[in-house]
């Protein structure tokens, strides 16, 4: 072993273990927050009943849990793999490979999905156009999208359970050429690379936009600081997987292109996929930390959640858009 694949492995294990920390602690607090936004609520005035409300906490509630399966299982195993080159055998085969990676692909799936679908929810419910805030779903239509959801990638995920094997060296593999092909191009580069990069930038712009037309109208109503915290929030998020989204996608493309060839063993690859594989799995760790930053609201709960205090106004009673009044 080099000295440079040295400190790449020694960087996995010390990274790793920071984001375990920091990554389960936050996906606790993110669950226990938007379990608590996204309970059912009924409303004073019976003619509010029918203005929809934002379903976002639902989208997150279903993001953080898989963000928090992903960090438990694929990040801990992640740094078996590449920190302590822990070998693969036929007896841990079918925890180290095959559900490994199932979970991995399969969570690390939903997380993003979930979030396009909150950030969407969130443009249409905060639009001013009443078209558009027409399309947001109820409640119960949401739970039964995020089902749909859980099962179409769960059911999409179930070949690489079957097809991943251990090699004579201890390490996972896909034997089958077609079905590889088909892995590398639509799990690694497309679903967990070039699509969310797209869709993230397309939300990211739209949420941008959406700010500032938030940012001019909030003198006429104050209401809308929900809106523009919310917004603020989504735009950081997208940023966030974008920008770590593009050395691992960079990374398949070239195990892709240089496959079976001795170029993609050099120490200066391998730091690099110890790179790439620290910033892709930064998604599921760090989003709590952007939503603490990026809203007051958000932080306020977390303090209440810690410190043990009575929820005497719980946010999302905000939800109920008034902005219907400035048509």
């Amino acid at each position: 072993m080099g000295q440079f694949e040295y400190i790449a492995r020694q960087l996995m294990i010390v990274a790793g273990v920071i984001m375990i920390v920091f990554g389960l602690f936050g996906n606790i607090l993110n669950i226990l927050v938007f379990t608590n936004w996204s309970r059912s609520r009924t409303t004073r005035n019976n003619q509010l009943k029918k203005i929809r409300t934002s379903n976002s906490p639902l989208y997150l509630l279903t993001s953080s849990i898989a963000n928090f399966i992903v960090i438990a299982y694929a990040v801990t195993t992640r740094i078996l793999f590449d920190g302590y080159q822990y070998p693969v055998t036929q007896n841990n085969m079918v925890f180290l490979c095959k559900l490994r990676f199932y979970c991995l692909h399969t969570f690390d799936t939903i997380s993003w999905v979930c979030l396009c679908m909150a950030m969407f929810d969130r443009y249409l419910v905060s639009s001013r156009e009443v078209r558009l805030r027409q399309l947001s779903r109820t409640r119960q239509e949401t739970k039964i999208i995020i089902l749909f959801i859980i099962c179409l990638i769960g059911l999409h995920s179930i070949p690489i359970a079957i097809y991943y094997e251990v090699s004579k060296f201890g390490q996972c593999i896909i034997y089958s050429t077609s079905y590889l092909y088909y892995y590398r191009y639509t799990f690694q580069i497309f679903l967990h690379g070039i699509i969310p990069i797209i869709i993230f930038s397309i939300l990211g712009f739209l949420t941008f936009t959406q700010l500032k037309m938030i940012r001019n109208i909030q003198n006429i109503n104050k209401n809308l600081n929900v809106d523009k915290q919310l917004s603020r929030m989504f735009l950081l998020m997208s940023i966030t997987i974008v920008l770590s989204s593009i050395p691992y996608t960079v990374e398949n493309i070239y195990y892709l292109i240089f496959a079976d060839s001795s170029q993609q063993q050099t120490s200066y690859v391998f730091f690099f996929h110890i790179l790439s594989s620290i910033l892709f799995y930064t998604n599921a760790v760090w989003s709590f930390y952007v939503y603490y930053i990026s809203t007051p609201n958000f932080r306020m709960q977390v303090q209440k959640i810690i410190f043990c205090k009575k929820d005497l106004n719980r946010f999302m009673n905000n939800q109920i858009h008034t902005i219907t009044t400035l048509q």
